[in-house]
């Protein structure tokens, strides 16, 4: 989930609870236990409403709380005792392990006198990232953060390099927290300099013209024990001198008026520019104060002073700020904005709006490459500085495309090319000529002309026309049995594009169909589908999963004994909320560190960013009642049979804490009248999932696997080479 928000404090009871940890039988039907989790008299009120939150003590870090920790344990020992002893679990690791193992590659750049490039041998829980002097060249290991841990927890947070490549800064995070603690390098000795940075969080790294140092953004110091959970509030933008310790770093720019705004630093190409985009929610709407660096002594000055619409730099010609923009644009443009003459009537459209979505743009050379959104599927367009047409980028199918980065002194960039069966290749692409180079190719122990991918499009309920990806072996029987696994998001301008993933490639392998659908509140087809899924709107996004559901069902894939339902962090409330809605559409549920909580979000960590796409229960009545309406924890009604559901979560969660599972699993646990497992993952020394180890990625998927296949009734047969 991205960043964003305001909030205010809400009035609550007293609490007051002890913990027992005793086993209670949920059925006489199951044969295995749940632990008994204590509830509480919490009782909070909004605007006249009394809402019950009875596991509200859940909500503590388990580092502070040894009840919690209990918990925790006791919810582990039973969930891994249950999925451990699955049927086709072991054999489902090994073959997933097999699949992965395989040489996986990142799309190249160029700093200074060198290539850098990525790279994961097949099984290595962090990829490593090499040097070379010439694409052709032999590499050298420049980073590998395989050393920096036993366990593989230890991960690459960011990577950025000085103008000419001498310096690199790197980005540390532990156990997959979102904290990032930021050290420099030396390109050509590789030894690291001794500058170290802390406590920086949603933050780049923009380097000095002159090499000498980097602006980054960073917050305060939280209290100890609040790590992961207080407020991110009051970032700073400073500037740090190489050779120099934090403390004396100068401070660039505050606004301690306004706690919740965040700043983002960039500096152009050329050097002149520093400019600072100032952001305060998830939402793509943004403030822009530029320094112009040709201007001895010159203060930051404002170019965009509101939060009306997108400005993300791309770039700069001369005095021109280019920018990717909504701006009078639904469907996104890149106009050029002169510092010199700033007012709106002077602005230039450099690539009009299109009828495709504009999904992302980056200048590199003398050349804009504009990433849209055909259906959910990549298309690059290629114009020149002032906007012209020039070709587009052959791709060789449905698929998505990534990367197109480089400056403005470059005659190449890169980029990679997957689908659902088709794993990522890596490209040149030569800027002057237009040709692409394959430069590597992923080669998987699978055969990708086995399988086959489509796009359908279905009615959703209140007859908005969405589209869906099915990928499955070919030949498939629709019969109405097949086991299927709907995937979807559904938020935050996010788009969905088919793209290759080693677990749900062997979920296809095993004799399952996959489906993904581009529901409301994702990017796909610009702002206005974006917010017919957010705040008040929201429930079409429900709605529009439910109707994937029932088009599945209604065409002959599967049935609901026969059909899960999987997404994480917005995706795991996707999960959450359709799942306490219709209980009975879905025979197996796989929320991943959800937010279920929709009341109390916004009090944690980066929560209260997500108010620009959620609302608040803070806010007006009116948000309170439409979160109420949805929020899955609130809306589990006892006596209720729910399908089998393994939640999954991390006890490092910074960015959805994880008391929001830990509410859902013990509500649900509560609730179930059913014969069907409701259980709960707890992963340790792990976070929301970036910078997570192969082997914790490989164990988590194979549990899921596991346990899906045994509810949907699947008996696959599983190669074992």
């Amino acid at each position: 989930m991205a960043l964003r928000h305001i909030m205010t404090d809400v009035r609550v009871l007293s609490v007051c609870f002890l913990c027992s940890w005793i086993l209670a039988p949920v059925s006489d039907a199951q044969p295995f236990h749940y632990p008994a989790t204590q509830r509480v008299t919490q009782v909070d009120d909004y605007f006249g409403t009394q809402v019950a939150d009875p596991y509200r003590w859940l909500e503590t870090d388990v580092r502070e709380s040894d009840d919690v920790r209990h918990w925790v344990d006791a919810q582990n020992e039973v969930t891994f005792g249950y999925v451990k002893q699955l049927p086709f679990r072991d054999a489902i690791e090994q073959r997933l392990t097999q699949l992965w193992d395989f040489e996986k590659y990142g799309v190249p750049s160029r700093a200074g006198r060198h290539y850098y490039f990525s790279k994961n041998d097949g099984l290595q829980n962090q990829f490593v990232i090499y040097q070379q002097d010439a694409l052709d060249a032999p590499a050298r290991v420049f980073l590998d953060p395989n050393q920096w841990s036993a366990d593989g927890t230890v991960a690459l947070a960011g990577l950025s390099f000085s103008d000419d490549g001498q310096y690199a800064a790197f980005g540390v995070a532990e156990a997959g927290s979102d904290w990032t603690t930021w050290r420099v390098v030396d390109t050509d000795s590789l030894q690291e300099l001794g500058d170290t940075i802390r406590w920086t969080k949603f933050s780049s790294i923009a380097w000095s013209p002159d090499g000498s140092g980097f602006y980054y953004s960073r917050f305060d110091e939280p209290q100890p024990g609040a790590e992961f959970q207080s407020l991110n509030l009051n970032q700073k933008v400073y500037f740090h001198k190489l050779g120099t310790e934090q403390a004396a770093d100068v401070l660039v720019h505050a606004d301690p008026e306004h706690p919740e705004w965040g700043f983002t630093a960039a500096v152009t190409d050329d050097g002149r520019f520093l400019v600072l985009t100032t952001w305060k929610g998830t939402d793509d709407r943004y403030r822009i104060i530029y320094r112009d660096f040709t201007i001895p002594g010159g203060e930051l000055q404002v170019l965009i002073d509101n939060f009306d619409h997108e400005y993300t730099l791309i770039g700069n010609e001369g005095s021109w700020l280019y920018f990717q923009s909504d701006y009078q644009a639904p469907n996104k443009c890149v106009l050029a904005i002169d510092v010199n003459r700033p007012e709106p009537d002077h602005w230039r459209v450099i690539v009009p709006p299109a009828q495709q979505t504009l999904d992302s743009s980056s200048i590199v050379g003398d050349f804009i490459f504009a990433q849209y959104l055909q259906d959910a599927v990549t298309v690059v367009k290629v114009f020149d500085m002032n906007g012209h047409h020039l070709r587009d980028v052959a791709f060789p199918g449905i698929g998505t495309a990534m990367g197109f980065g480089g400056r403005r002194d470059d005659r190449e960039t890169f980029y990679s090319f997957s689908s659902f069966n088709r794993p990522p290749s890596i490209y040149r692409y030569d800027l002057l000529d237009g040709t692409s180079t394959l430069l590597r190719e992923a080669r998987v122990r699978f055969q990708p002309d086995d399988y086959e991918v489509h796009q359908v499009f279905y009615t959703s309920r209140d007859g908005t026309r969405v589209p869906m990806f099915i990928a499955h072996k070919k030949g498939l029987e629709l019969d109405g049995r097949n086991p299927t696994l709907l995937y979807g998001y559904g938020g935050f301008n996010i788009s969905l594009t088919p793209g290759f993933s080693v677990s749900r490639l062997q979920w296809m392998e095993m004799g399952g169909v996959f489906a993904m659908p581009n529901l409301r509140g994702g990017g796909e087809y610009g702002k206005e589908w974006h917010q017919a899924g957010t705040k008040l709107k929201k429930q079409n996004v429900f709605d529009d999963f439910i109707a994937a559901a029932e088009w599945l069902i209604a065409n002959g894939y599967t049935a609901p004994a026969h059909l899960a339902i999987q997404g994480g962090s917005n995706g795991g409330l996707l999960v959450g909320a359709c799942m306490t809605q219709r209980p009975d559409l879905f025979g197996a549920c796989l929320p991943a560190v959800g937010v279920m909580d929709m009341l109390r979000f916004q009090k944690f960590t980066a929560g209260r960013y997500w108010v620009d796409d959620y609302g608040s229960s803070e806010a007006s009545a009116e948000e309170f009642q439409a979160l109420l309406a949805y929020s899955p924890y609130h809306n589990l009604r006892d006596g209720t049979a729910y399908p089998a559901t393994l939640i999954t979560t991390a006890d490092t969660d910074d960015r959805v804490v994880p008391g929001h599972s830990f509410k859902f699993a013990a509500r649900l646990q509560a609730a179930q009248a059913g014969s069907q497992p409701v259980m709960i993952r707890i992963e340790t020394r792990a976070g929301h999932g970036a910078g997570k180890p192969t082997a914790k990625i490989i164990e988590e998927a194979a549990d899921q696997w596991a346990f899906i296949v045994k509810h949907l009734g699947l008996n696959p047969t599983i190669p074992k080479d």
